[in-house]
């Protein structure tokens, strides 16, 4: 279950919107209630934001294709053929947009047949992901975080479409923590969902405890961005000692 101590560590970054936990489940939740809405996938996370409800969906829910990309459904054979992004537009001929649907990320079929929505301030299960909507600032907090034990490299992956699958189902298959930027991605974008240029940051089961040790531990901002002259005397004593390093280590070490 999620802790009050990382309630209160993802609080504390001021997001423009509420961070929301996720739980996919194979059989219907018993005590929550099922949302009364058709929508797509991407405009239930808005929902929880704008509402601060727990709720849960089923494939019935999804007017999108969230419900591919968790399993719910089969690939649908029209738009796998790449008609529909060629129509948008988005690809040149089908092919192009085809050649996504082959590697599409997808969770194994049948085994998600539910999915549960909450604020991550009053999330109460032990979440498959949190969603988080970052400026840059807490972009750059969080994104530290999901390194700073682990040393893990950043990555990004997504495709022009079906961004749901990248952020739903790829951190989960992946087990890697992903990010996107707002406003490079059709559905959410024809759909007017969130301003341009926020973050969007999926971070997995196997990486929450980590990156909650990490928003606890680490300096929010690092030593070279502070301005007081404590830390700025630090800055120069730890870089002074780099020189020291280099001369023993009969290198050179130019970096200031």
């Amino acid at each position: 279950m999620l802790s009050e101590k990382a309630k209160q560590l993802f609080a504390k970054l001021k997001l423009p919107y509420p961070a929301v936990a996720l739980q996919y489940l194979p059989i219907k939740p018993k005590d929550i209630a099922q949302s009364d809405k058709k929508l797509a996938f991407c405009q239930y996370v808005k929902e929880v934001q704008e509402t601060g409800k727990t709720f849960f969906i089923s494939k019935e829910n999804d007017v999108c294709y969230g419900k591919m990309a968790l399993g719910m459904i089969p690939k649908p054979p029209v738009t796998a053929s790449g008609q529909a992004g060629f129509d948008f537009g988005v690809y040149k001929t089908p092919a192009a947009c085809r050649k996504l649907y082959q590697h599409l990320p997808v969770l194994v079929s049948g085994a998600v047949n539910y999915v549960v929505f909450a604020p991550l301030s009053q999330c109460d299960f032990n979440p498959d992901l949190l969603v988080l909507f970052a400026d840059i600032p807490a972009a750059d907090i969080v994104m530290r975080a999901t390194s700073y034990i682990s040393g893990d490299f950043w990555e990004s992956k997504s495709t022009p479409v079906l961004s749901c699958s990248w952020m739903y189902a790829y951190p989960l298959l992946s087990g890697k923590v992903n990010h996107l930027t707002t406003g490079l991605y059709h559905g959410l974008k024809r759909r007017k969902i969130y301003e341009a240029g926020l973050r969007m940051i999926s971070i997995p089961f196997n990486k929450i405890d980590e990156v909650v040790t990490a928003l606890e531990q680490m300096d929010w901002t690092t030593i070279a961005f502070r301005e007081d002259d404590q830390s700025k005397t630090e800055l120069q004593r730890r870089m002074a000692h780099w020189q020291d390093m280099a001369i023993e280590m009969g290198c050179a070490c130019d970096l200031r």
